[in-house]
């Protein structure tokens, strides 16, 4: 597979996890109490938490030999 090829895979894949990530982000937030502070926690680390699991994706589509 090509870069392009790998680059244009991994763009869609983010998309469609960043999509399903923001609707489960959306959704758990309900469950979330109501005090300004838990607020802002929970989502300080939602709003940080999504690149993690992206890194290997990212790093598969920028390597020059990827392995499979």
């Amino acid at each position: 597979m090509g870069p392009r090829t790998r680059k244009a895979v991994a763009g869609i894949g983010a998309l469609a996890y960043l999509a399903a990530y923001v609707w489960g982000a959306v959704s758990l937030s309900a469950f979330v109490p109501e005090a300004w502070w838990a607020k802002v926690l929970y989502f300080a680390v939602v709003g940080i938490a999504w690149f993690v699991p992206l890194l290997p994706l990212f790093k598969w589509a920028e390597a020059k030999n990827p392995q499979g």
